[in-house]
Protein backbone atom coordinates (compact mmCIF):
# COMPACT_ATOMS: atom_id res chain seq x y z
CA UNK A 1 0.00 0.00 0.00
CA UNK A 2 2.77 2.05 0.71
CA UNK A 3 4.50 1.99 -2.91
CA UNK A 4 0.61 2.27 -4.50
CA UNK A 5 0.26 5.60 -2.19
CA UNK A 6 4.30 6.95 -3.38
CA UNK A 7 3.36 5.56 -6.99
CA UNK A 8 -0.47 7.70 -7.24
CA UNK A 9 1.44 10.92 -5.09
CA UNK A 10 4.41 10.98 -7.49
CA UNK A 11 1.73 10.40 -10.72
CA UNK A 12 -0.35 13.50 -9.59
CA UNK A 13 2.84 15.46 -10.75
CA UNK A 14 4.34 16.88 -14.68
CA UNK A 15 6.51 13.93 -15.92
CA UNK A 16 10.55 14.20 -15.45
CA UNK A 17 11.52 17.81 -18.15
CA UNK A 18 13.29 15.93 -20.90
CA UNK A 19 12.05 12.37 -20.33
CA UNK A 20 11.73 10.42 -23.98
CA UNK A 21 8.52 9.48 -24.99
CA UNK A 22 7.50 5.85 -25.56
CA UNK A 23 8.91 5.20 -29.04
CA UNK A 24 6.25 3.69 -31.83
CA UNK A 25 3.24 4.03 -30.04
CA UNK A 26 0.25 2.28 -31.34
CA UNK A 27 -2.74 3.55 -32.75
CA UNK A 28 -5.30 2.21 -30.41
CA UNK A 29 -8.36 3.53 -32.79
CA UNK A 30 -7.66 1.63 -35.94
CA UNK A 31 -9.37 -1.70 -34.95
CA UNK A 32 -12.92 -2.41 -36.23
CA UNK A 33 -15.75 -2.49 -33.30
CA UNK A 34 -15.32 -6.47 -33.54
CA UNK A 35 -11.80 -6.80 -33.04
CA UNK A 36 -11.70 -4.27 -30.03
CA UNK A 37 -14.27 -6.12 -28.38
CA UNK A 38 -12.19 -8.98 -28.50
CA UNK A 39 -8.95 -7.78 -27.50
CA UNK A 40 -11.65 -6.64 -24.31
CA UNK A 41 -12.51 -9.79 -24.21
CA UNK A 42 -8.68 -11.58 -24.44
CA UNK A 43 -7.42 -8.57 -22.15
CA UNK A 44 -10.00 -9.75 -19.33
CA UNK A 45 -9.26 -13.68 -19.99
CA UNK A 46 -5.52 -12.78 -19.40
CA UNK A 47 -6.20 -10.78 -16.05
CA UNK A 48 -8.77 -13.13 -14.97
CA UNK A 49 -5.88 -15.01 -12.88
CA UNK A 50 -5.04 -11.83 -11.09
CA UNK A 51 -7.81 -11.85 -9.42
CA UNK A 52 -8.88 -15.34 -9.03
CA UNK A 53 -7.21 -15.46 -5.47
CA UNK A 54 -10.31 -14.79 -3.51
CA UNK A 55 -11.09 -17.82 -4.57
CA UNK A 56 -8.69 -19.68 -2.64
CA UNK A 57 -9.95 -18.22 0.50
CA UNK A 58 -12.39 -21.13 0.46
CA UNK A 59 -10.49 -24.04 0.23
CA UNK A 60 -9.08 -23.05 3.52
CA UNK A 61 -12.32 -23.58 5.23
CA UNK A 62 -11.00 -26.72 7.04
CA UNK A 63 -8.10 -24.56 8.84
CA UNK A 64 -10.10 -21.46 9.61
CA UNK A 65 -12.23 -21.06 12.56
CA UNK A 66 -16.29 -20.54 12.07
CA UNK A 67 -16.03 -20.94 8.51
CA UNK A 68 -19.46 -19.80 7.28
CA UNK A 69 -18.80 -16.63 8.89
CA UNK A 70 -14.90 -16.12 8.26
CA UNK A 71 -14.69 -16.80 4.17
CA UNK A 72 -17.73 -14.89 3.16
CA UNK A 73 -16.40 -12.18 5.09
CA UNK A 74 -12.79 -12.87 3.59
CA UNK A 75 -13.43 -12.82 -0.01
CA UNK A 76 -15.94 -9.91 -0.32
CA UNK A 77 -12.89 -7.94 1.17
CA UNK A 78 -10.21 -9.29 -0.33
CA UNK A 79 -12.23 -8.86 -3.91
CA UNK A 80 -12.81 -4.87 -3.14
CA UNK A 81 -9.46 -4.40 -2.14
CA UNK A 82 -7.83 -5.80 -4.90
CA UNK A 83 -10.25 -4.05 -7.24
CA UNK A 84 -9.54 -0.59 -5.72
CA UNK A 85 -6.00 -0.70 -5.64
CA UNK A 86 -5.72 -1.93 -9.09
CA UNK A 87 -8.05 0.61 -9.96
CA UNK A 88 -5.87 3.46 -8.58
CA UNK A 89 -2.80 2.09 -10.21
CA UNK A 90 -4.34 1.72 -13.40
CA UNK A 91 -5.54 5.44 -13.37
CA UNK A 92 -2.15 6.30 -12.54
CA UNK A 93 -0.31 4.46 -15.18
CA UNK A 94 -2.70 5.95 -17.56
CA UNK A 95 -2.55 9.18 -16.42
CA UNK A 96 1.53 9.43 -16.94
CA UNK A 97 2.09 7.53 -19.87
CA UNK A 98 -1.60 7.95 -21.75
CA UNK A 99 -3.25 5.10 -23.86
CA UNK A 100 -1.45 4.28 -26.21
CA UNK A 101 1.75 4.49 -23.93
CA UNK A 102 0.11 1.84 -21.73
CA UNK A 103 -0.55 -0.03 -25.12
CA UNK A 104 3.30 0.64 -26.42
CA UNK A 105 5.01 -0.98 -23.14
CA UNK A 106 5.99 -3.90 -21.85
CA UNK A 107 6.09 -3.32 -18.46
CA UNK A 108 3.73 -0.15 -18.38
CA UNK A 109 4.01 0.49 -14.44
CA UNK A 110 7.72 0.27 -14.24
CA UNK A 111 7.72 2.78 -17.10
CA UNK A 112 5.37 5.06 -15.42
CA UNK A 113 7.12 5.05 -12.11
CA UNK A 114 9.99 5.93 -14.20
CA UNK A 115 8.83 8.98 -15.83
CA UNK A 116 7.67 11.05 -12.25
CA UNK A 117 10.09 13.18 -10.73
CA UNK A 118 11.27 10.77 -8.60
CA UNK A 119 11.28 7.93 -10.92
CA UNK A 120 14.98 7.27 -9.55
CA UNK A 121 14.34 6.25 -6.62
CA UNK A 122 10.72 4.93 -6.92
CA UNK A 123 11.36 3.10 -10.20
CA UNK A 124 13.38 0.17 -8.31
CA UNK A 125 10.55 0.16 -4.98
CA UNK A 126 8.29 -0.90 -7.81
CA UNK A 127 10.59 -3.61 -9.14
CA UNK A 128 10.78 -5.19 -5.62
CA UNK A 129 7.51 -4.48 -5.10
CA UNK A 130 6.13 -6.30 -7.89
CA UNK A 131 8.54 -9.43 -6.91
CA UNK A 132 6.95 -9.60 -3.45
CA UNK A 133 3.55 -9.36 -5.16
CA UNK A 134 4.49 -12.29 -7.40
CA UNK A 135 5.67 -14.37 -4.40
CA UNK A 136 2.52 -13.33 -3.09
CA UNK A 137 0.54 -14.55 -5.81
CA UNK A 138 2.55 -17.84 -5.62
CA UNK A 139 1.98 -18.50 -2.28
CA UNK A 140 -1.78 -18.19 -2.50
CA UNK A 141 -1.72 -20.32 -5.68
CA UNK A 142 0.11 -23.02 -3.90
CA UNK A 143 -1.88 -22.62 -0.82
CA UNK A 144 -5.19 -22.99 -3.06
CA UNK A 145 -4.25 -25.80 -5.62
CA UNK A 146 -2.65 -27.97 -2.81
CA UNK A 147 -5.73 -27.99 -0.46
CA UNK A 148 -7.69 -29.17 -3.62
CA UNK A 149 -5.31 -31.52 -3.97
CA UNK A 150 -5.62 -32.96 -0.64
CA UNK A 151 -9.56 -32.90 -1.02
CA UNK A 152 -9.00 -34.58 -4.53
CA UNK A 153 -6.26 -37.54 -2.66
CA UNK A 154 -8.93 -37.95 0.59
CA UNK A 155 -11.76 -38.98 -2.52
CA UNK A 156 -8.60 -41.30 -4.17
CA UNK A 157 -9.12 -39.88 -7.23
CA UNK A 158 -4.83 -38.46 -6.67
CA UNK A 159 -2.70 -41.03 -4.87
CA UNK A 160 -3.13 -41.23 -0.82
CA UNK A 161 -0.05 -39.63 -0.13
CA UNK A 162 -1.21 -36.83 -1.38
CA UNK A 163 -3.59 -36.44 1.19
CA UNK A 164 -0.91 -36.60 4.25
CA UNK A 165 -1.34 -33.89 7.14
CA UNK A 166 1.50 -32.55 9.32
CA UNK A 167 1.18 -33.62 12.63
CA UNK A 168 1.72 -30.48 14.38
CA UNK A 169 0.16 -27.88 11.48
CA UNK A 170 -2.42 -29.81 10.48
CA UNK A 171 -1.51 -28.72 6.65
CA UNK A 172 -1.07 -30.71 3.68
CA UNK A 173 2.82 -30.79 3.60
CA UNK A 174 2.93 -33.34 0.84
CA UNK A 175 0.37 -31.57 -1.39
CA UNK A 176 2.18 -28.55 -1.02
CA UNK A 177 5.87 -29.82 -1.43
CA UNK A 178 3.98 -31.24 -4.87
CA UNK A 179 2.79 -28.58 -6.68
CA UNK A 180 5.68 -26.37 -5.42
CA UNK A 181 8.06 -28.60 -7.70
CA UNK A 182 5.26 -28.27 -10.73
CA UNK A 183 4.92 -24.68 -10.30
CA UNK A 184 9.00 -24.20 -10.50
CA UNK A 185 8.85 -26.65 -13.68
CA UNK A 186 6.14 -24.42 -15.14
CA UNK A 187 8.11 -20.99 -14.59
CA UNK A 188 11.34 -22.63 -15.46
CA UNK A 189 10.19 -24.48 -18.45
CA UNK A 190 7.49 -22.73 -20.34
CA UNK A 191 6.69 -19.06 -21.40
CA UNK A 192 5.29 -17.18 -18.46
CA UNK A 193 2.55 -15.71 -20.68
CA UNK A 194 1.38 -18.83 -22.19
CA UNK A 195 1.38 -20.12 -18.54
CA UNK A 196 -0.71 -17.04 -17.67
CA UNK A 197 -3.59 -17.78 -20.35
CA UNK A 198 -3.43 -21.50 -19.69
CA UNK A 199 -3.97 -20.56 -16.18
CA UNK A 200 -6.72 -18.18 -16.58
CA UNK A 201 -8.25 -20.76 -19.07
CA UNK A 202 -8.67 -23.59 -16.49
CA UNK A 203 -9.78 -20.94 -13.93
CA UNK A 204 -12.96 -19.91 -16.29
CA UNK A 205 -13.53 -23.50 -16.92
CA UNK A 206 -13.69 -24.92 -13.34
CA UNK A 207 -16.05 -21.02 -12.47
CA UNK A 208 -18.69 -22.09 -15.07
CA UNK A 209 -18.72 -25.62 -13.57
CA UNK A 210 -19.34 -24.23 -10.62
CA UNK A 211 -22.20 -21.58 -12.02
CA UNK A 212 -23.37 -24.81 -13.72
CA UNK A 213 -23.57 -26.54 -10.14
CA UNK A 214 -25.61 -23.60 -8.42
CA UNK A 215 -28.53 -24.24 -11.05
CA UNK A 216 -28.90 -27.44 -8.97
CA UNK A 217 -28.93 -25.98 -5.77
CA UNK A 218 -32.43 -25.40 -3.97
CA UNK A 219 -33.37 -21.52 -4.10
CA UNK A 220 -32.88 -20.95 -0.75
CA UNK A 221 -28.95 -22.40 -0.31
CA UNK A 222 -28.56 -20.85 -3.55
CA UNK A 223 -29.44 -17.50 -1.99
CA UNK A 224 -29.28 -15.63 -5.68
CA UNK A 225 -32.02 -15.85 -8.43
CA UNK A 226 -31.39 -18.24 -10.88
CA UNK A 227 -30.45 -15.73 -13.93
CA UNK A 228 -26.98 -14.89 -11.92
CA UNK A 229 -25.21 -18.40 -12.68
CA UNK A 230 -26.59 -18.24 -15.79
CA UNK A 231 -24.73 -15.14 -16.25
CA UNK A 232 -21.89 -16.39 -14.89
CA UNK A 233 -21.73 -19.37 -16.71
CA UNK A 234 -22.41 -17.32 -20.32
CA UNK A 235 -19.54 -14.86 -19.02
CA UNK A 236 -17.25 -17.84 -18.14
CA UNK A 237 -17.46 -19.59 -21.54
CA UNK A 238 -16.86 -15.68 -23.95
CA UNK A 239 -14.50 -14.97 -21.91
CA UNK A 240 -12.30 -18.29 -22.04
CA UNK A 241 -12.78 -18.54 -25.87
CA UNK A 242 -11.39 -14.86 -26.38
CA UNK A 243 -8.03 -16.18 -25.06
CA UNK A 244 -5.23 -16.66 -27.68
CA UNK A 245 -5.64 -20.60 -29.26
CA UNK A 246 -2.61 -21.75 -27.79
CA UNK A 247 -4.14 -21.75 -24.14
CA UNK A 248 -7.43 -22.63 -25.25
CA UNK A 249 -5.86 -25.47 -27.05
CA UNK A 250 -3.46 -26.37 -23.96
CA UNK A 251 -6.41 -26.22 -21.87
CA UNK A 252 -8.70 -28.47 -23.52
CA UNK A 253 -5.77 -31.16 -23.99
CA UNK A 254 -5.12 -30.81 -20.14
CA UNK A 255 -8.80 -31.38 -19.75
CA UNK A 256 -8.98 -34.43 -21.86
CA UNK A 257 -6.56 -35.86 -20.15
CA UNK A 258 -8.10 -35.25 -16.24
CA UNK A 259 -11.06 -36.37 -17.82
CA UNK A 260 -9.26 -39.76 -18.48
CA UNK A 261 -7.88 -40.17 -15.18
CA UNK A 262 -11.15 -39.42 -13.69
CA UNK A 263 -13.09 -42.43 -15.57
CA UNK A 264 -10.04 -45.04 -14.76
CA UNK A 265 -10.22 -43.62 -10.57
CA UNK A 266 -13.40 -42.87 -10.38
CA UNK A 267 -14.55 -46.85 -9.33
CA UNK A 268 -12.45 -46.62 -6.44
CA UNK A 269 -13.45 -43.22 -5.23
CA UNK A 270 -15.61 -42.21 -2.29
CA UNK A 271 -19.00 -41.63 -3.13
CA UNK A 272 -20.31 -38.33 -3.08
CA UNK A 273 -21.78 -36.67 -0.34
CA UNK A 274 -19.54 -39.33 1.88
CA UNK A 275 -17.55 -37.54 4.22
CA UNK A 276 -13.95 -38.53 2.60
CA UNK A 277 -10.73 -39.80 4.65
CA UNK A 278 -7.21 -40.10 3.49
Amino acid sequence: MFVVAAFVSSAGSSAVPGAAAPAAEPAVDGEALPGRILGVLGGAGFCFFAFAGYARIATLGEEVRDPGRTIPRAVVIAISVVIAVYAIVLAATVHVLGVQGVAASAAPVLDAAERVPAGEVLAPVVRIAAGIAALGALLGGVLGVSRTTLAMARDRHLPAPLAAVHPTTRTPYVAEICVGVVVAVIVLAADVRQAIGFSSFAVLIYYLVANTAALRLDRRRRGLPAWVPVLGAVGCVIVAGSLPWQSVVGGLVVFVVGGVVYAVTRPRAVTPGVASRA
